[in-house]
């Protein structure tokens, strides 16, 4: 890599974080993008080199958030390497913790929706938490785990409920023993779908 593609990367990168800092502080709507470009220490232009203005800069942010949480997903599937079902049950539980964090939350499930639309968001979902739910899906029909099955509507089915208990635990006022009870919400769900 050259010089001045480092440091455009490094411009991406402090943009990135900047606005990820302030879009999880603050919301999307109250951001404004000298705040941005200030606590990155870049210009504008520098700004406007790399994304097409705000709603870019926050799709740019609202992936990075996504595939983070993807990759927890996928780590903790990782620990059962033997075990599909096991696999299933960690990736849920894992997609659970990182997306109800206060900033993967607002940026994900509140801001993300609103400021893409719901289309581009699902395509997002669909391409990172998504896609690895609807292979461990699959991987379990073709074990016997679950029954014989269309896995697109069953994915989008259990994607749609985490996304909604994600929201609902991310919101105000809620427990460590409201996170318990919903864990147990999801596995007794999960289980009702397992074959045998």
């Amino acid at each position: 890599m050259g010089v001045r593609a480092e440091q455009r990367e490094r411009t991406r990168r402090a943009l990135l974080d900047e606005a990820e800092r302030l879009f999880a502080r603050d919301g999307y709507g109250a951001v404004g993008l000298p705040a941005v470009v200030a606590g990155a220490g870049v210009t504008k232009g520098a700004l406007y080199h790399q994304f097409d203005g705000k709603a870019g800069l926050f799709a740019a942010v609202l992936e990075r958030v996504q595939e983070r949480v993807a990759g927890r997903v996928v780590a903790a599937a990782r620990g059962y390497p033997d075990d599909p079902w096991q696999q299933l049950l960690a990736g849920c539980r894992a997609f659970i913790e990182a997306s109800t964090g206060p900033a993967a939350a607002r940026i994900m499930l509140v801001d993300g929706p609103a400021v893409l639309g719901w289309p581009a968001w699902r395509d997002l979902d669909e391409q990172t938490s998504g896609r690895h739910l609807a292979a461990a899906l699959r991987t379990l029909v073709e074990h016997g785990d679950l029954a014989p099955q269309p896995v697109e509507p069953l994915a989008r089915l259990l994607s749609g409920a985490m996304n909604e208990l994600a929201m609902w635990l991310a919101g105000p006022g809620t427990t460590a023993a409201d996170r318990n009870a919903a864990q147990a919400a999801l596995e007794r769900t999960l289980a009702g779908l397992r074959s045998g």
